[in-house]
């Protein structure tokens, strides 16, 4: 196998990224990497770390950013907070451009210079705290939650507990650890109150951010992910908040999940099948959250609405 070929091979395990130690170990010199730089076959995306064959990529995608960035620091080098939620997906956190690492002391110093984009941070991470994720190595997703719970604000802080309750990506168990390892840390006493809010049936941030919505204006849903069968146990629908008494269910309609043709034609063929059943349906949208009273103004509108007409 020849140099470019090796390097290619490797390159397609790793999201079209190489190192300068890869090339280098694959047969290509130094000046070589540097001519395929200057020809425009080869971006770099890092200090030392290159995408191949860029005229083949639409640029280097956000996760071959990330691990250009973690491999430029070498071995110490460890994705970390939003970063390694994003790697993890684990949802609930603003998109953003910047890349969190955490790298030992003496590699910490010239990175804001060479690497504008990563924010380093130099934390204290037990070796049983990190490992692949995605292929980069980061923070395991309990300790992630553990330094995002200490840093963010109630709503993003619980959208992040629910993301990874639902995914499977820590148990109730595990959330039952986390007072003990933030126990004296600024920020404890309000991460605390978030664990206790976290519910894994929240299957987005928009349903976490619509609850606590509700939660905030005095009309907490009853249930979440309600399922409603008709009197034969046929399934009508299933809502992501209800209210059972008043029969009202509320939608968070993701833009992701509900823009398709296929899914809004569904959503309708379901959301009849349950106003005929007797149930109020509301839709809300992120921008409604946005909001602190739209939404359980509406919902207690429509619970009003139901009791008066009884």
């Amino acid at each position: 196998m020849d140099a470019m070929a090796a390097v290619r091979r490797i390159a397609a395990a790793r999201d079209g990224i190489v190192t300068l130690k890869q090339a280098r170990a694959a047969g290509l010199t130094v000046h070589e990497v540097q001519r395929l730089c200057r020809s425009g076959r080869w971006q770099v995306v890092a200090r030392a770390g290159y995408l191949v064959d860029a005229e083949l990529h639409d640029g280097p995608s956000r996760r071959a950013r990330i691990r250009a960035a973690v491999a430029s620091f070498g071995s110490g080098a460890v994705a970390v907070l939003g970063t390694a939620a994003e790697l993890h997906g684990i949802a609930g956190l603003r998109g953003t451009d910047e890349i969190h690492l955490s790298v030992p002391g003496p590699l910490a110093r010239p990175a804001r210079v060479a690497h504008p984009s990563v924010i380093v941070h130099q934390l204290t991470i037990a070796p049983d705290q990190v490992g692949l994720v995605q292929g980069i190595m980061a923070t395991g997703s309990l300790r992630t939650l553990t330094d995002l719970l200490l840093r963010e604000e109630r709503y993003p802080a619980i959208c992040l507990l629910d993301s990874a309750l639902n995914r499977g990506l820590v148990s109730g168990e595990d959330l039952l650890r986390i007072p003990g390892l933030i126990r004296g840390r600024r920020g404890a006493v309000a991460a605390r109150g978030y664990l206790a809010e976290a519910d894994g049936r929240a299957q987005s941030p928009l349903e976490t951010r619509t609850r606590l919505r509700c939660v905030d204006g005095k009309v907490p849903p009853d249930a979440l992910q309600l399922a409603v069968r008709d009197d034969d146990g046929y399934l009508l629908g299933v809502g992501d908040l209800g209210w059972r008494g008043p029969k009202v269910i509320a939608e968070a309609d993701g833009r992701g999940a509900h823009d398709s043709p296929q899914a809004v034609f569904a959503d309708r063929r379901r959301q009849n099948r349950l106003v005929n059943a007797g149930w109020t349906v509301l839709r809300f949208t992120w921008a409604d959250t946005l909001h602190p009273e739209y939404i359980p103004w509406t919902v207690r509108e429509a619970i009003g609405a139901v009791r008066s007409a009884r």
